[in-house]
C-alpha cells in the first residue's frame, strides 16, 4: 500500500507508448482535497489524438486538459475522468464521492474548486461518464433543439450515444444515429433510440434528407460529408468531432448554398453564447452528472481494466475503433 505521500501517474512518453511513473504527492492545504481514485476512463477521441502525438502546434494551448503535466507532444499526463474518495481536506468533505477532471493517476490533491459530489443514486463507476455528458450536453445546447426537430447523430461513439440520448430525454425530439459499426444498434436499443447501420450510400438509401439539424460526432469526413447530404433545407449542421492535425475537404458547391445549410461548431471548451448568463462549468457538470442517473447509461461502459495494465491497455484500445466506447480504469 502507498503512502499519502505518494501516487503513480499513467504518462504518455512519446507517441503511442505510455508509462506508469511514481508522483510526489505534497499534503493537501487549506482548501485542497487528497482524492483517492476508483476509477477513471479513457476518452477514446481526444485521448487518441494526444496518445498518437496528433495534436497541432497551433492548439497546444488551448488543448491542455485541467490538470495536465507536460507539454505536448510528449512527455505528458493527460485525462479528464477520475472518481475517487476524499481522504484528506476540509471535515465536511471527507469521505465524499467526487468527479474530477484529472488524469488518471492513483491518488492526488485538487482545489476543493475543482471537486464534483457525485449524487448519491450515480454509482462510482458510472459516474466516469461525467465529463462525456457534460460535452454532449454542450453540444445539445449548440444545436438548440425544439421538441419539432428532426435530429440525426452521426458516430455512436459515447459522446455521440449520450448526445443523441440528451437530445431524446430532455427535449423529446425525434431522434435517430447512424454509425458504420451495426453492432452499435444494441447499445441504441438499450438506450431508446432508432438506430441505422452502414456507411454513407447505406444511410443515405435508409434517411431521407429531411433531418432538421445533424450533429456530426464519427472525427471521420466521411461521416461530416454525409451530414451535408442528411440535412434539410435550411438545416444545421452541429461539428462536434475534433480532427487534430488531419485536414477535412468537404463539396461546398452543388446545393450547398441554394439549400442554405448552416455548418456550427461545439466545444466543451465555451459555454454558448446563449445560455452564458444563466449557466458556468460548475452547474453545468452538476447537471452533466444529474443525468448519469439513469441505469440505462451503463450499457456505453464496454470494458474495464486495472490501473496498472494502462501501459499496454492504452495502445490496444486507440489502434482502431473496434466494439469500445468508454473503457473503464479500476484502481484497486
Amino acid at each position: 500500500m502507498e503512502t499519502v505521500a505518494s501516487a503513480r501517474a499513467f504518462w504518455i512518453v512519446e507517441p503511442g507508448r505510455g508509462e506508469i511513473r511514481d508522483e510526489p504527492l505534497a499534503p493537501a492545504a487549506a482548501g485542497e482535497l487528497l482524492v483517492r481514485a476508483e476509477f477513471s476512463a479513457i476518452s477514446r477521441g481526444t485521448e487518441a489524438l494526444v496518445f498518437g502525438g496528433h495534436v497541432p502546434p497551433s492548439e497546444y494551448a488551448r488543448m491542455r486538459a485541467p490538470f495536465q503535466a507536460g507539454e505536448f507532444p510528449t512527455p505528458v499526463k493527460y485525462g479528464y475522468c477520475s472518481v475517487g474518495v476524499v481522504e484528506s481536506g476540509s471535515a465536511d468533505w471527507l469521505g465524499a464521492r467526487v468527479f474530477a477532471l484529472y488524469p488518471h493517476q492513483t491518488r492526488y490533491v485538487i482545489p476543493q474548486t475543482a471537486a464534483h459530489v457525485i449524487p448519491p443514486d450515480v454509482p462510482s463507476g458510472r459516474a466516469v461518464l461525467a465529463a462525456n455528458m457534460e460535452t454532449a450536453v454542450n453540444g445539445c445546447w449548440d444545436a438548440d433543439p425544439q421538441r419539432t426537430d428532426r435530429v440525426t447523430v452521426i458516430g455512436a461513439g459515447t459522446v455521440g450515444c449520450l448526445v443523441a440520448w440528451v437530445v431524446r430525454t430532455t427535449i423529446g425530439c425525434d431522434v435517430e444515429l447512424i454509425d458504420v459499426n451495426p453492432q452499435r444498434a444494441q447499445i441504441a436499443e438499450r438506450l431508446g433510440i432508432r438506430f441505422v447501420a452502414g456507411g454513407p450510400d447505406q444511410a443515405r438509401a435508409t434517411t431521407p434528407s429531411e433531418r432538421t439539424i445533424v450533429i456530426h460526432t464519427s472525427g471521420s469526413e466521411a461521416g461530416l460529408r454525409l451530414a451535408l447530404t442528411l440535412a434539410a433545407p435550411d438545416g444545421t449542421i452541429v461539428e462536434m468531432s475534433w480532427f487534430g492535425d488531419r485536414e477535412v475537404t468537404l463539396p461546398l458547391g452543388e446545393a450547398f448554398h441554394s439549400r442554405r445549410l448552416t455548418i456550427k461548431s461545439s466545444q466543451v471548451g465555451s459555454i454558448p453564447p446563449g445560455r452564458r448568463h444563466q449557466w458556468d462549468y460548475r452547474r453545468r457538470m452538476a447537471l452533466a452528472l444529474d443525468l448519469l442517473k439513469d441505469p440505462a447509461l451503463d450499457a456505453l461502459i464496454t470494458g474495464e481494466s486495472v490501473f496498472a495494465d494502462l501501459p499496454a491497455v492504452m495502445p490496444q484500445l486507440l489502434r482502431g475503433p473496434g466494439n469500445t466506447l468508454c473503457h473503464r480504469i479500476r484502481y484497486d
